[in-house]
């Protein structure tokens, strides 16, 4: 059976702003230019979608801010009826809420081939605009988004959520590439689901046959699969730039759980890593992890896991979670229209690079 939790939406006009950027210490940003735009009304039990493009920065009245102020909101399901037919609160609304414009309905599912339930809900925002730094090149039999100096020594290896090249992955990589402090890296992004990513449209899955798809994309799509694929594509990358010494690897969600199984084995190419909100943590696996390794959390995920990860790890390591950040503020579920957001997801990229630059 579905779950749902109801909400009504009121007021989710919000005005446009110019934003600039903030650099951290010498961390290159490149801003979006513009965002994806949704706003939604009540029309009876049906919201409306309609999206709108704007030449600056607009803040989104989407799903992914109201699971980010849901969680901001105390006791927050106990605020609304949960009758399907009863769309206005049962008591007043949360201030949190209220001052988003937020007494409206959204559904959800229970978490799915191990993912949470965050993860498996918030529909992921796609920025719109970013101009790539880098290219598309075919590597180790995938085509692979390359970026960085062809002067660099050191590489990594960036695993993709389900969502796949979306722009504020993309945006990542340029990033880390840049690198701080004098650091730069080649940045390689492989391509395993050979051009069939997650279908955004499948979010929410709020009807059996999302789910339905979901659940068999999920199977289809092992990260076991991937991590045993990993040395060899290394290898490859090798070959092609026999210049670099060294490599990282960093994970997003599903790469985030790659990136775990990977670096427990013995045939692990890595010499640092980083999961970031990563999916279905298994605090045992951290026992075999063999390289520092780097685990930001976002504030959805399991804490209890992601403590216990942190207790079972016997290598250098940094475990932080960014409380008021929804799962996947550093890849596809990015609002990086949201000043608050963009502050946390270049920090994010700050403390990779930090780390990275420490043990690589």
């Amino acid at each position: 059976m579905i779950k749902r939790r109801y909400y009504t939406m009121i007021s989710a006009k919000a005005k446009t702003q110019a934003i600039e950027v903030t650099q951290q210490a010498s961390l290159p940003f490149i801003p979006i230019t513009s965002a994806t735009s949704v706003k939604m009304r009540q029309s009876g039990r049906l919201a409306t979608r309609t999206s709108a493009r704007s030449a600056g920065f607009s803040r989104l009245a989407s799903a992914t801010q109201a699971a980010r102020i849901q969680r901001q909101a105390p006791a927050a399901p106990a605020l609304f009826s949960t009758s399907p037919s009863a769309l206005q609160p049962s008591r007043p609304v949360h201030p949190a809420y209220a001052a988003a414009g937020y007494i409206g309905r959204m559904s959800s599912m229970p978490a799915t081939s191990g993912h949470s339930r965050a993860c498996c809900n918030i529909p992921p925002v796609v920025a719109q605009g970013y101009v790539a730094k880098g290219s598309y090149e075919q590597l180790g039999g995938s085509k692979t988004y390359v970026t960085g100096s062809d002067e660099a020594t050191l590489g990594i290896v960036s695993i993709f959520d389900i969502f796949g090249f979306v722009d504020q992955t993309v945006q990542g990589a340029d990033i880390l590439s840049a690198g701080v402090q004098g650091d730069r890296y080649k940045v390689f992004m492989p391509d395993w689901f050979n051009g069939s990513p997650c279908p955004t449209e499948w979010y929410p899955p709020d009807t059996p046959e999302k789910q339905q798809s979901l659940g068999a994309w999920f199977g289809a799509n092992d990260p076991n699969a991937v991590a045993a694929k990993l040395p060899t594509f290394v290898a490859s990358l090798q070959a092609a730039y026999p210049s670099i010494t060294k490599w990282g690897l960093i994970g997003y969600c599903w790469g985030g759980k790659v990136t775990e199984l990977v670096t427990s084995t013995s045939s692990n190419p890595f010499a640092v890593a980083a999961g970031v909100h990563p999916a279905m943590i298994n605090p045992d696996g951290a026992k075999s992890i063999s390289v520092p390794y780097l685990l930001l959390a976002s504030g959805e995920d399991p804490a209890t896991d992601v403590a216990a990860f942190k207790d079972g790890l016997s290598v250098p390591h940094h475990v932080e979670t960014f409380a008021d950040q929804v799962h996947g503020w550093m890849a596809a579920r990015a609002d990086l229209s949201d000043p608050r957001v963009r502050e946390e997801y270049a920090r994010g990229y700050q403390t990779v690079l930090e780390f990275f630059g420490r043990h690589m």
